[in-house]
């Protein structure tokens, strides 16, 4: 698993990212339905801030969005298998 640079990827690139994960997941959240922009843009404010990072897998050749804990122990799961 590769963790991509927000700054290596171009502004449509990484709209095509954020668009892909966000259909990907779905928009139900429950009792408070939030509508498809909405999460787009949040989904870009933790990109923004660092807690959310975007992955490579060389493997199955797909980007994924991962919350930096879930990148940490899936690093360390890849490691501990070594």
């Amino acid at each position: 698993m590769i963790e991509i640079p927000i700054d290596r990827l171009s502004p449509e690139i990484l709209a095509a990212i954020i668009d892909e994960f966000v259909h990907r997941e779905g928009t139900d959240y429950g009792a408070s339905e939030v509508n498809l922009e909405s999460k787009i843009q949040q989904v870009k404010r933790q990109i923004k801030r660092g807690d959310v990072v975007i992955t490579f897998d060389p493997e199955t050749e797909t980007c994924n969005l991962l919350t930096k804990h879930q990148l940490q122990r899936l690093q360390q799961e890849q490691q501990s298998q070594q």
